[in-house]
């Protein structure tokens, strides 16, 4: 580049998939009817058309080479094993063992609190907001169904614990990729964001449990049937994920000790556990493509300076570490409800970002927890996010999504808290 300004026209790839994406789903009245790999591939085409003077086959190399860039090939890999791992430990059963586990020894008057605790768990386990606002959803409905009324908040409960773990848990894709994009090690980063989840997490199950939403000790009495084994490899996976293993030990030997205990309890046979590991694998396969593809973009629209654009005049705005992490934080939300989708969101807004902490010297970790704690705290709240939408639409709409929002205590919380970490909380970081 002939300085470091920048060219704003490099952006247009990204504006290219910003204005088909967001226009395309507020048109259809459905964020998740616009395929975003098209939408990606819109954008990768203008990139190739732009700058004519520049030899098509630069842009080629320029592209591939970021799609081949070690961080996304990894990242890749870890999905298709988280991925696998989801898969086969919810057809052993271990969601369900989770679930009536907790409503076995649960409170009758913490029903709405323990249901975000278990929100959390599962969330923390499986990694994925969605999954487990799926798994937990029809317990809520069925909870309104014995003491009407009460629907909005048990959803409220269920989709904030979902997204408790989707910004924690070890094999989060959000977590996997704000780690690679800022090169720092998952137990680190959950080391810090621990500090900034665990507070609002507790006064929202404060709330709910002071809430006096259900009294009916009829609602949870009686045992529910589960088995303590299927609930391990949730366990083994934390606990290893914590000692500092690496991912891929952790995920490939809990994959290996769900499919034992599956088989050794009966739940399932050999041939179930391979479909469902490739069950697993392949609900990968969009995501780990999306990774490539923005690869790719992001190389073509930094080699064009559409980056040294954004650096340059968001530098002139940043005078302190402290204004670089409301920055990050600032361009995520901004994506985030662009888009509708925080793991896409980290993986465009995450080599912007570590760019922005290595030169205001931020801290990886830092950056990775604010990435990952402000793209979960305003995908919860988004009305037309997936969350919501499957929470909704599970419960036959019966109640809209700003009425459960209205209940959504954690994520505000969330936002809170994260914004009190950038500008109070200096010091953690060890």
């Amino acid at each position: 580049m002939e300085n470091n300004k920048g060219r704003f026209s490099a952006l247009l790839p990204l504006f290219i998939f910003l204005a088909v994406y967001l226009f395309s789903s507020l048109w259809l009245h459905d964020f998740y009817k616009m395929p975003v790999l098209v939408a990606f591939l819109l954008a990768a085409v203008v990139g190739f058309l732009q700058f004519p003077k520049v030899l098509f086959a630069k842009k080629v190399d320029e592209f591939t080479h970021h799609m081949g860039d070690a961080n996304i090939m990894l990242m890749c890999f870890i999905f298709l094993l988280a991925g696998a791992f989801a898969a086969i430990s919810k057809s052993m059963g271990a969601v369900e063992s989770t679930v009536n586990f907790a409503l076995t020894y649960l409170s009758p008057s913490l029903i709405i609190a323990g249901l975000f605790l278990i929100a959390c768990f599962i969330s923390l386990s499986l990694g994925t907001s969605v999954g487990t606002v799926v798994a937990l959803s029809p317990i809520a409905v069925g909870l309104n169904e014995s003491i009407p009324g009460v629907l909005a908040i048990a959803l409220g409960a269920v989709v904030g614990g979902a997204m408790f773990g989707d910004n924690l848990s070890m094999i989060s894709d959000t977590t996997i990729a704000a780690t690679r994009t800022q090169n720092v090690e998952m137990r680190d980063k959950f080391k810090v964001n621990f500090w900034i989840a665990l507070p609002p997490s507790i006064v929202t199950f404060l709330i709910y449990a002071f809430s006096g939403s259900v009294t009916d000790s009829s609602v949870v009495s009686g045992a529910h049937e589960y088995s303590f084994i299927k609930i391990v490899p949730y366990l083994f996976v934390l606990g290893t994920a914590l000692t500092g293993l690496n991912v891929i030990w952790v995920l490939i030997s809990g994959i290996a000790l769900t499919a034992i205990i599956g088989i050794g309890s009966g739940s399932i046979d050999g041939w179930q556990a391979v479909n469902a590991a490739n069950t697993g694998l392949a609900s990968m396969f969009e995501l780990s493509i999306t990774c490539i593809l923005i690869g790719g973009i992001v190389g073509l629209i930094r080699y064009n300076g559409g980056i040294d654009f954004i650096l340059y005049h968001v530098s002139r705005l940043i005078k302190s570490k402290k204004g670089g992490e409301l920055g990050i934080a600032g361009l995520t939300l901004l994506v985030n409800a662009a888009i509708a989708n925080n793991t896409i969101t980290i993986l465009i807004v995450g080599p912007l970002a570590k760019t922005i902490a290595d030169k205001n010297e931020i801290d990886s970790k830092r950056s990775a927890s604010i990435l990952d704690t402000t793209s979960c705290f305003i995908q919860g709240l988004l009305p037309y996010g997936a969350q919501l939408l499957a929470a909704v639409a599970i419960a036959n709409q019966q109640v809209s999504a700003f009425e459960v929002i209205a209940f959504m205590y954690y994520p505000f919380l969330l936002g809170l808290a994260t914004l009190f970490f950038i500008l109070v909380k200096r010091n953690v970081s060890r």
